[in-house]
């Protein structure tokens, strides 16, 4: 199964709101065959320009990484059900290399 990262732009909410979010966006994944590697809380900022999302207007936002393996199949599923949630403002699931290449800082090799 490749390895995906899952990054996910919510609402701002309190703390409980929020920890039931992400409960169940890490069940859904589960349920869907995935294997939850680590979820990363990358903090509450402002975002880059005001989104309109469900019928509100959002400017700040909290921001969280989920890694994961996954059959590519279930990400059409996943995304569908991320969009339609109303906590969730911009989630984008994006594909990891399985080994990051090493490379000099200058380019040529050795």
């Amino acid at each position: 199964m490749p390895r995906y990262e899952l990054a996910l732009i919510v609402k701002t909410m309190q703390r409980p709101e929020t920890a039931a979010l992400l409960r169940r966006t890490v069940e859904t994944l589960m349920e869907r065959g995935a294997v939850v590697r680590n979820l990363e809380n990358l903090g509450e900022r402002l975002l880059p320009y005001q989104i309109t999302k469900h019928g509100e207007r959002h400017a700040r936002g909290g921001y969280f990484m989920v890694d994961f393996h996954a059959s590519p199949d279930i990400l059409p599923a996943l995304l569908n059900h991320l969009h339609r949630d109303v906590d969730v403002v911009r989630p984008t699931v994006l594909k990891k290399d399985a080994q990051v290449p090493r490379s000099n800082c200058c380019g040529s090799q050795q």
